[in-house]
């Protein structure tokens, strides 16, 4: 009998979030490794790995959902990600030319290894479901991001911090979840909620309907996105550029 089914069982090594994956990639069990990988990514803060050794490749071309990972964690959250792979299955992720996109390697300890770690500060805190909220996120994230030395990117920061929670606070029972990142000189804001309906980009039927909406920041933010959490719910991130020069690219003191 022919094994459809995958499985993704988490475990830890080093500072890196590992994924043991299992059973059979084929057209069925694609899109379970896709957004399974891309679920777990949203709370690995220190790089993930794919092991993918006692994976059945049951069609070989779809290794590129490998690629696809890499590519869409590339700009939220940003980690590193690399590779665990037998002889057989490195053989054909270089094929599929996989090994340009993230570091294969042979081991856990070896791909551990080749996880890249950008100096990144991180800071998370959940506000209340309560009235003066939006105030207590910008003051915040204008300390916060005052304490990094990119001040500069404060006003667009508070302004993308306060409609994300401010959209968690309007439209679910959940107390927002405020990350803070900045590494190599991009800083996401990212507001996570136990909801897991997407956010959507919709117009304002009235210029006095109450928040800025997400269309602002779409217009603001280098790009943004929401993505489902592997321990449910969701997280809606956007992407800001710190000016070249800036604290944001030097090493933490």
């Amino acid at each position: 009998m022919t094994c459809t089914a995958v499985h993704l069982t988490l475990g830890r090594h080093e500072q890196a979030t590992v994924v043991r994956v299992t059973g059979e990639l084929n057209p069925r069990s694609y899109p379970v490794v896709r957004d399974g990988l891309l679920k777990i990514a949203t709370d690995a803060p220190e790089g993930l790995v794919a092991d993918i050794r006692d994976l059945v490749i049951g069609d070989p071309s779809l290794v590129s959902v490998f690629s696809l990972v890499a590519m869409r964690i590339g700009d939220w959250p940003g980690i590193p990600f690399t590779v665990v792979a037998g002889p057989g299955h490195q053989s054909l992720l270089s094929r599929h030319v996989v090994d340009r996109y993230l570091p294969v390697r042979a081991d856990l300890a070896a791909a551990t290894a080749a996880l890249d770690h950008p100096v990144r500060r991180r800071c998370e805190r959940v506000f209340p479901c309560a009235e003066g909220t939006s105030a207590r996120i910008r003051e915040f994230v204008t300390a916060k991001l005052a304490e990094w030395d990119v001040s500069e990117l404060a006003e667009d920061a508070r302004l993308i911090a306060t409609e994300l929670a401010e959209n968690v606070l309007r439209h679910t029972a959940s107390q927002p979840k405020l990350r803070l990142e900045l590494r190599r000189g991009v800083c996401t804001v990212a507001v996570a909620d136990q909801d897991a309906r997407p956010a959507m980009l919709l117009e304002r039927l009235s210029p006095f309907a109450p928040g800025m909406g997400l269309k602002l920041v779409a217009q603001i933010a280098r790009t943004w996105g929401c993505s489902r959490s592997w321990a449910g719910g969701k997280v809606v991130w956007a992407v800001l550029l710190s000016l070249p020069g800036t604290a944001g690219d030097r090493p933490a003191g």
